[in-house]
């Protein structure tokens, strides 16, 4: 099994990934994977008509993972010390059945044929397949997930430890042209209130607006997450306080999240071709006041960092708030060359306790 327990990946020379599938049996039938592969702390069971796999760990932090389209779609660790001691993560919204979630964190690919082009996603009609599984007693899970396209092979794996939670891909191309795509690891996190969210730790990092990489797991739209919206006086987490498309320097330590924004915070590609540059923060934090909650987030292998917030668009999804981030690349797509692999990962990580 391609572990994930060690958590240190190379980084890459803009090496990069694609995926597709095919469908057996037991990627469809839970009651034969929970035979095959469910053993302590790790069950695999169905939402409607989605075969699904649970994951707990020794101190009851769990998630669970939706097979098919790989989308976590809960994750409920341990953040204090009491008996009920557990908070969801992840803000999801259901459209109509338990088979049109969105949010969560999921992972986005686009091919890019051309650099510059916009690309196409590569994972609107594939489906993922169990592929295996790992434990370390019930302090490490680990679910493995594998799909093929073509000359490129496909391994996502998800991991849950007692703090912590990581996404991580691996791409092997087995063919004999290179491969340039677009990719990043998404996580929608919840917020009790949109007054209290905030980022910190991005103090000196260029950015500048940007839309997400679309998915099917997107709440907001790229034109819905980039659509500006009207501001007050003090609109300190807005796009507003730069011109749309241009670069910026974030001077602030703490990134208010209470207004509509959507951005990439990573090295300028222009700076990229100097010989020496500075690159993005390899992590940051995210910060809920009202639940006095804070969660950090370690990009590896990608270039990018995006975050967004949705502003008033939050209020037609209920009374929760939240923010899409995570690690990408999207400024500047990755290449992988033939008989060449690349990895990328997300981890979030709390010291809430």
């Amino acid at each position: 099994m391609a572990s994930l327990i060690s958590l240190p990946l190379p980084k890459p020379k803009l090496t990069f990934i694609r995926a597709s599938s095919a469908t057996t049996t037991e990627s469809i039938n839970p009651h034969i994977l929970d035979e095959k592969f469910g053993r302590k702390g790790i069950k695999f069971t169905e939402s409607g008509n989605s075969p699904v796999v649970e994951l707990t760990v020794r101190n009851g932090s769990s998630l669970s993972l939706r097979i098919p389209d790989g989308l976590v779609t809960s994750y409920r660790p341990r953040v204090y010390w009491k008996d009920d001691g557990f908070e969801e993560v992840l803000y999801t919204i259901n459209q109509g059945d338990s088979n049109s979630v969105k949010g969560g964190i999921g992972l986005v690919l686009n091919e890019v044929p051309e650099l510059g082009s916009k690309g196409s996603p590569v994972l609107l009609n594939s489906e993922w397949s169990v592929k295996d599984v790992d434990s370390d007693s019930i302090d490490a899970l680990q679910v493995e997930l594998g799909c093929t396209c073509g000359a490129l092979e496909l391994t996502y794996i998800v991991s849950l430890y007692p703090l912590s939670i990581a996404t991580a891909i691996i791409v092997k191309n087995n063919g004999k042209k290179a491969v340039n795509l677009t990719s990043a690891i998404l996580s929608h996190l919840k917020f009790k209130s949109r007054g209290g969210s905030a980022i910190q730790g991005l103090k000196g990092c260029s950015y500048r607006s940007h839309p997400p990489l679309t998915s099917k797991f997107e709440i907001l739209s790229p034109a819905e997450a980039i659509k500006s919206e009207s501001t007050g006086w003090f609109s300190f987490g807005s796009d507003s306080d730069s011109k749309q498309g241009s670069w910026a320097v974030e001077n602030r330590p703490f990134i208010t999240l209470k207004n509509k924004s959507s951005r990439v915070y990573t090295t300028p590609p222009v700076e990229r071709l100097k010989r020496i540059y500075n690159t993005s923060p390899s992590k940051y934090e995210t910060i809920d006041q009202a639940r006095g909650l804070v969660f950090r987030v370690i990009r590896m292998g990608y270039d990018d960092i995006y975050i967004s917030s949705p502003g008033s668009f939050s209020q037609k999804f209920g009374k929760d708030y939240f923010s899409c981030t995570g690690p990408a690349s999207m400024m500047v797509p990755v290449v992988v060359d033939p008989d060449e692999e690349w990895r990328g990962a997300q981890v979030i990580e709390h010291d809430n306790l």
